[in-house]
């Protein structure tokens, strides 16, 4: 099977995070044109609680994304289990949750701050324009690359079979064939699934460690270290549960993970490293959070609904069985409405 396409989109996902590194930083750095309320400030407190929530995060984010992986060592994670749907659609709530409740918010807050003075959109959505465009654009890639997999598989699996005529009775190994390409099909669809959940993730994990790491109020920060490490422990597990569908090579897994849980801490250290000029009522700032927080929110809301939740709830599996059906709902409730109630403080 070939691996090429799948694997130069990581290198395309990983290329688009440096890039975005690189340029968010200097893209918020600009003159305030509205006045900053005024709060509690204690550079030297919010300083240690950041290095807290570097460290709490970091761990959590690393513990989430590794647990179903280890699927091989600790069989009660395994992707066969009822108990893996249980957890995944927990973690799916989670996600689902973050991106109504928590990045999609925020995007419209940012894009409609009367801080900035004249909108080139006017009057129009543009939030939700945005959220919508990259939605329909996962939507794209997820479609053209399962449809180029399905080809090339179907195409492998009747030159497998034109190959084999004559040694093996056509019928037989025909339907061996193209069952074989058929998970080989479902297993590359996996692979395109995590990675873009991660990129998704990526971004706005990114986002809200900067915005995390350039305050300097403490009452603002404590809550935010119980709510991100929650947050990013139960991403971590929706993430790695694609990750562990897709059965990647370890190098690609550590990879991936490693990845995931460096976004988060990174997004502080280079709200800290800012956090002196960095203005969070820059219409500049306040534009280029607005669009990667809808473009975000698009991308997490269309995964988990389309690639989490409806691939698993449809799936034989959980219709044939009314006990994990049950489950799989309360734990998806559970997970959404824990992530909801968590924006009271984040």
């Amino acid at each position: 099977m070939n691996f090429r396409f799948s694997r130069s989109r990581g290198w395309i996902c990983k290329m688009i995070f440096v890039s975005f590194l690189l340029l968010l930083p200097t893209a918020v750095l600009g003159e305030c044109t509205c006045e900053i309320e005024e709060e509690d400030r204690n550079k030297s407190l919010s300083l240690k609680y950041k290095l807290a929530a570097i460290a709490s995060i970091l761990f959590a984010s690393a513990i989430g994304v590794c647990l179903p992986v280890l699927s091989k060592t600790i069989p009660a994670l395994s992707p066969e289990r009822n108990f893996f749907f249980i957890t995944k659609a927990f973690a799916a709530g989670v996600i689902l949750s973050t991106g109504f409740i928590h990045v999609l918010p925020d995007a419209f807050e940012n894009l409609t701050s009367p801080c900035i003075s004249e909108h080139p959109w006017g009057d129009f959505p543009f939030t939700g324009f945005v959220a919508m465009v990259s939605a329909i654009g996962t939507l794209m890639v997820d479609s053209y690359a399962t449809a180029y997999y399905r080809k090339e598989s179907n195409s492998k699996a009747h030159l497998a079979i034109g190959d084999k005529e004559g040694v093996i009775p056509v019928h037989t190994h025909g339907s061996i064939s193209m069952e074989t390409y058929s998970g080989d099909t479902e297993l590359l669809r996996h692979r395109v699934i995590s990675q873009v959940l991660e990129l998704g993730i990526i971004v706005h994990s990114v986002i809200i460690g900067i915005a995390l790491g350039a305050s300097e109020s403490p009452k603002t920060i404590k809550p935010l270290i119980a709510a991100l490490t929650f947050h990013q422990f139960f991403e971590g597990i929706g993430l790695g549960g694609c990750i562990a569908q897709a059965k990647f090579k370890s190098r690609t897994v550590a990879t991936m993970a490693i990845f995931f849980s460096l976004t988060t801490p990174v997004g502080i250290l280079i709200g800290i490293g800012i956090s002196n000029i960095y203005s969070e009522t820059s219409p500049t700032a306040l534009i280029v959070e607005g669009i990667f927080n809808s473009a975000s929110a698009g991308i997490l809301i269309y995964m988990a609904l389309v690639d989490l939740l409806s691939a698993d709830f449809m799936s034989p599996k959980m219709q044939s069985n009314g006990k994990l059906q049950l489950g799989a709902n309360v734990s998806l409730l559970l997970g959404a409405g824990c992530m909801s109630l968590l924006a009271k403080w984040a």
